[in-house]
Parts: structure tokens; sequence; C-alpha cells
């Protein structure tokens, strides 16, 4: 199962990163780099990661379909820091061989949004974060990034505004007014059919959906529209290849390609 076989890369990822480091350097196929944002008027700071590609090459979402490899950060450098989010701009899907991938090609920035410890004084972020690459090969790779946060900074950034503008509509933004989920039992897992109520798209909207465990495995959806309904039928899956719940108000739908980019949290049965 290609899930199993990502799980075992993921594990091995800082191992694998240090073989092929020692080999070839990839640190000139990407930059990145913190922009360290303003303090906003609560005492929460927004900043962002900023990832620049070299041409060719692409990095995944953070839901990254069966080729990609999700990317995962570890904020061990931080300072004066509570909690750290991070929003993610629309992806791209990717067909490569017959296999999709989602996520992000040339520069991508994700915004921060930090709850700072003490408010009124400055903050470090740093960590490690290892993500994939891919161009004619998917590597995994670690990039190191640290930056000071001023408290004294309340100017917006533009180009992390400009990034937020990008991250997906909520369904009601979109004009989503319904969203079904169907489940039915097969001898591999489960069956999914999201049928959603939303305006006529592009024709070209392709589906993601995840679950809030992060044991089930949710295949990549064929997606079209069927009688006014966008309509995304896939297979669910659990790690162990045991018997599982689906919590249907836990799935996440994000629908891309079409006139606009939607996060769709729960659906009905």
């Amino acid at each position: 199962m290609k899930r199993i076989a990502l799980t075992i890369l993921l594990a091995l990822m800082p191992a694998l990163a240090a073989t092929l480091a020692a080999a070839q350097s990839y640190d000139d196929v990407v930059e990145a780099q913190i922009l360290p944002g303003w303090r906003l008027p609560n005492g929460d700071h927004m900043a962002a990661l900023h990832l620049k590609l070299a041409p060719g090459w692409k990095t995944y979402w953070r839901s990254p379909g069966d080729a990609g490899i999700p990317p995962q950060f570890d904020w061990g450098g931080a300072q004066n820091m509570a909690a750290i989010g991070v929003y993610w701009p629309a992806p791209v899907v990717f067909w490569q061989s017959g296999m999709r991938s989602v996520g992000y090609k040339d520069s991508v920035i994700l915004p921060l949004k930090i709850r700072v410890k003490t408010p009124g004084r400055d903050a470090r972020l740093g960590g490690v974060i290892d993500i994939g690459i891919c161009k004619d090969v998917c590597l995994p790779h670690r990039i190191r990034v640290s930056a000071e946060l001023s408290a004294g900074q309340t100017k917006p950034d533009p180009a992390i505004a400009a990034a937020m503008a990008d991250v997906p509509f909520g369904a009601s933004d979109a004009g989503v007014t319904h969203v079904a989920c169907r489940i039915t039992p097969r001898a591999d897992g489960m069956g999914l059919r999201v049928a959603i109520d939303m305006p006529p798209g592009t024709g070209r909207e392709e589906t993601v959906i995840e679950a809030a465990d992060p044991n089930l495995w949710i295949a990549d959806p064929e997606t079209g529209w069927q009688g006014g309904q966008l309509i995304a039928e896939t297979r669910v899956t659990h790690m162990s290849g045991g018997a599982f719940a689906l919590d249907r108000s836990g799935l996440r739908i994000t629908v891309l390609g079409g006139r606009m980019p939607v996060d769709i949290r729960g659906c009905a049965g």
C-alpha cells in the first residue's frame, strides 16, 4: 500500500536526508527564509515561511496525495511562543506518471500565526522543517530557519497579506449550501461518496479529503459534476488494516481547480 510506504519514508526521512546530502547537495534547489511580519493588536504575531524553488522543482501541500511527502515542522528553536499555526495558500494539483500530488512550484509563502507568551516582548522563531522536493525524482529535504520577531513592528507585510488572501474560501463564502457523505462497506475498508451543493464550476475540479484521525488513509478521489452537484468518490482504510469508525464531522474537503478554492469542514450523513 502506498500509504504504508509513505509512513516508512517519513520515519526514515532524517537518515535518508543525511545520506542524500552526503551524495549530493540540494541546498541550491530550495531557498528558505522567515518573513518576520508584524505584531497584531491582540498580541499575536503574523510571520511567514517563504520557500523559493529552482526552476522545474516543486514542494508539497499539507496533504500531498499518494505521490507526495507531507511537510513536518519542528519549532524547537522558538522562544517566547505558546503556539504556531500554519496557513496554507491554495495549492496546485500535479500529475506525473499517472500519479497525483498536491503542492507548489516556483515560490510559496506559508503564513504563520504565532501566539506569543509575553505579548509585549520580542520573540524568536526557529526550527527544522522536513519537506519533499520533486523534479524528475522526489526527495526528502531538511531546512533550518530562524528569525527575530520584533514586538515593535506593527506594519503589515504585503507579501504575507497576499498569501493570506490565497488561502481557500470557507464553505459559506464560496456558496456551498449542503455537503452529504455516504459511507458504504468494502472488503478493503470503506467507500466514501461526498456530494457538494455549490455554484457551477469549471469542470476541472479536484478534491482532497482529509480525516481528523491521522491513522486513516483516504485515496485520491474521483471528482466530477453530476446533476448539479460536485461528487467526490474515494476509499478509506485504516493504517492497521483493521476495522475503524469514520467521523463525518472530522472530514475536511478541499476543492481545487474551480472558480475559487474552497475549504469545507465536516459533512452530513
